[in-house]
C-alpha cells in the first residue's frame, strides 16, 4: 500500500467518524488541559515549587500505574512488551519528554496571558508538520483561520511589558515539541499496532527512568524532596491532583487526535489558552492590561472559533495528495 493510499484511508476513516465523539473528545481535551495548566501554575508559582521535572516524573508515574492496573483488570488493552516496540514508538519518547519538561518550565516563568499568546505558534507548526509528515492539505478557509489566530498572537505579544527571554525560549521549544508530538501521535496510534493506551504506557515507561537520572544529576530531585511544603496537606493534594491531571491530559490529547486531527487538537488547546488569558485578567495578579493585548487576544479567539465552526461543519477535511489525481482521472473519464 502506498503512502498516498494510507493517507486517503485515514482521511476517509476520520470523515466517517460521527460528530458526537469528535466534539466530546475535543471538549474533554480542552477541559483536561485547562485544569492542568491552572493546577501546575498554582504549584510552580503560588507555592514556588522548585522542580518542574519532579512534577513531570510524578505525572509519568501516575500514567504507568493507572494503565498497568487497568490492563491487569482488563479495563484497557495494549500489547505486551517486545523488542519491536521501541522501533514502533520512535521518536515519540524523546518528543514526549521534551514537550513535558519544556511545558512545565515555561508555565513557571511566564504570566498566564503571555504563556497563552506564545503557545499559539504551535498551530502553524502543526499545520506544517501535518503537510510534511502526514501528507495532508487543508482548504484555504482553514488556513486563513489558523493565521488569524497567529495575527492576534503577534498583536497581543506586541504589548508585552513583562519580557522574560528564558520563558520565551522554553515556550517556543514547547511549541515545537507539542506540534511534533501531536503529528507523530496521530501516526502511531493505529489500533493494529500499539493503540492509544500502548502509546501512552510505553512512552511513559521509556522516559521515566532517564528523567529521574537527569533530575538527580542536576540536583532537581534533591530540591523537590527537601521542599518545605510537603507537610502542607493542601499542597500535597494539589501535587497528587496534578499527577492525575497529567495522565488525563495525555489521554485526552491522544483521544482528540484519534477522533479529529493533530491540528484540531492544537486549535482546541489554543482556545483553552485564550480562555485562561481572560481569567488571568481577573485573577492571578500577574496580568498587565493594555488595549493592544486585549484586542490581540480577541482576534485569536475569533480565529479559533471560526476554525471550530468550519471543523464541525465538515469543511476541515484534509485533502490528501491522491485526491487531486482521483478527481482529475474522473474528469477525464
Amino acid at each position: 500500500m502506498s503512502a498516498g493510499q494510507a493517507a486517503g484511508e485515514e482521511a476517509d476513516a476520520a470523515a466517517a467518524t460521527p460528530a458526537l465523539p469528535r466534539v466530546l473528545s475535543a471538549l474533554f481535551y480542552g477541559a483536561s488541559s485547562f485544569l492542568t495548566v491552572l493546577v501546575n501554575k498554582a504549584l510552580l508559582s503560588a507555592y514556588s515549587f522548585p522542580s518542574p521535572m519532579f512534577l513531570g516524573i510524578g505525572q509519568m508515574a501516575a500514567t504507568i500505574l493507572i494503565l498497568y492496573v487497568s490492563k491487569l483488570n482488563k479495563i484497557v488493552h495494549f500489547p505486551d512488551f517486545d523488542k519491536s516496540i521501541p522501533v514502533k514508538l520512535f521518536p515519540l519518547p524523546l518528543i514526549y519528554v521534551g514537550n513535558h519538561l519544556s511545558g512545565l518550565s515555561s508555565t513557571s516563568k511566564l504570566s498566564l496571558p503571555m504563556f497563552t499568546v506564545l503557545r499559539k505558534f504551535t498551530i502553524p507548526l502543526t499545520l506544517l508538520l501535518e503537510i510534511i509528515i502526514l501528507g495532508k492539505r487543508y482548504p484555504l478557509n482553514i488556513i486563513v483561520s489558523v493565521f488569524t489566530i497567529i495575527l492576534g498572537a503577534f498583536i497581543a505579544a506586541g504589548s508585552d511589558l513583562s519580557f522574560n527571554l528564558e520563558g520565551y525560549i522554553y515556550v517556543l521549544l514547547n511549541d515545537i515539541f507539542t506540534a511534533a508530538n501531536g503529528v507523530y501521535t496521530k501516526q502511531k496510534i493505529d489500533p493494529k499496532e500499539l493503540g492509544k493506551y500502548g502509546v501512552l504506557f510505553y512512552n511513559a515507561c521509556f522516559m521515566v527512568i532517564p528523567t529521574v537520572i537527569f533530575s538527580f544529576s542536576t540536583g532537581d530531585f534533591q530540591q523537590a524532596t527537601h521542599f518545605q511544603h510537603w507537610t502542607n496537606i493542601l499542597f500535597v493534594f494539589q501535587f497528587i491532583l496534578s499527577c492525575l491531571l497529567g495522565f488525563l491530559l495525555m489521554y485526552s490529547t491522544v483521544l482528540c487526535s484519534h477522533y479529529n486531527s493533530a491540528l484540531t487538537t492544537t486549535v482546541v488547546g489554543a482556545i483553552k489558552n485564550i480562555s485562561i488569558a481572560y481569567i488571568g485578567m481577573l485573577i492571578g495578579g500577574d496580568y498587565i492590561f493594555s488595549m493592544l493585548n486585549f484586542v490581540g487576544l480577541n482576534i485569536c479567539m475569533a480565529g479559533g472559533l471560526r476554525y471550530s465552526f468550519l471543523t464541525l461543519r465538515g469543511n476541515s477535511k484534509p485533502a490528501q495528495p491522491g485526491d487531486e489525481e482521483n478527481a482529475l482521472s474522473m474528469s477525464k473519464s
